[in-house]
């Protein structure tokens, strides 16, 4: 059996249902980015002394991903969808829980890593002999909570990869109405990697 040729050319289609299709597809990979990082997340987890710089930059890569599917202004998933999974009251809970995190993480005030307490140190009679920053650091994400936003990333994805195909079939209703003509005259997409 041959692979299908490549297409000669990709002609850029400005619908709605195109736009819809796009959303889909930034969400789709949003999600499989989310769950790349839990995948990594669960194997630096696993090792003895886990190296924490990365650990974080995973954590929040993944958390950011997520997070970004919901937005309103793409309202490719609500909240509602979380709803109609198997186990949805325990999705919408870690869910809300997720969101808290990405807000610690992402703070713009806050160390989310450290907090510091200031002290005197004393000397046995009392008297202050200086002064002591206490570092506090906070725990790394755990595997179970890692293992349960990739189990929910991957859900997601396959209910967002379902509405893409349904998307594509009507995208491509609509490309095969046009003319030739009408295709030739709309903007070419110049592929990453073609010949």
């Amino acid at each position: 059996m041959t692979a299908p040729a490549a297409p000669r050319s990709v002609r850029r289609l400005d619908t709605p249902s195109a736009g819809e299709l796009a959303g889909l597809a930034a969400v789709f990979e949003d999600l499989q980015y989310a769950l790349r990082c839990c995948e990594q997340l669960v194997s630096q987890l696993g090792r003895r002394g886990p190296d924490a710089v990365l650990v974080e930059a995973l954590w929040t890569g993944a958390l950011l991903a997520y997070v970004r599917c919901f937005s309103p202004r793409s309202a490719v998933l609500k909240t509602a969808d979380l709803d109609e999974l198997e186990n949805g009251a325990e999705f919408r809970r870690m869910h809300d829980v997720l969101l808290q995190l990405r807000d610690h993480l992402a703070s713009r005030h806050v160390n989310p890593r450290e907090a510091f307490t200031i002290g005197a140190a004393q000397a046995n009679d009392g008297t202050p002999t200086g002064i002591a920053v206490v570092s506090s650091p906070r725990p790394l994400v755990d595997e179970s909570t890692v293992r349960m936003l990739g189990r929910l990333a991957y859900l997601l994805a396959g209910r967002v990869d379902a509405r893409m195909q349904e998307r594509q079939r009507e995208v491509l209703g609509e490309a095969a109405a046009l003319s030739p003509a009408q295709l030739a005259a709309l903007p070419l997409v110049h592929l990453t990697g073609s010949s």
